[in-house]
């Protein structure tokens, strides 16, 4: 499994959606139940499946499918 297939397969779980929906328009102001329970959820299985600690900026900013990408990045995650 690639890093970018863990990265969907967390977004799927967390809300309940097909992998096809993950795009650049995958974000907090347009997905329905995108609150601060499921962001933490979220940002709890990345540093879990990835084995890292995120910055608590980045929990914050931690707010679209391309931001989790960026993020990621930051802690030399190639996707």
């Amino acid at each position: 499994m690639t890093n970018l297939d863990k990265l969907n397969k967390i977004f799927c779980e967390v809300f309940s959606v097909e992998e096809s929906s993950l795009n650049g328009d995958f974000d907090n102001n347009s997905v329905d139940g995108w609150d601060s329970v499921r962001q933490l959820s979220l940002t709890s299985s990345v540093e879990d499946a990835f084995d890292i600690m995120l910055d608590p900026e980045d929990i914050l900013e931690f707010t679209s499918y391309d931001s989790a990408k960026r993020i990621l990045a930051k802690y030399a995650i190639e996707l």
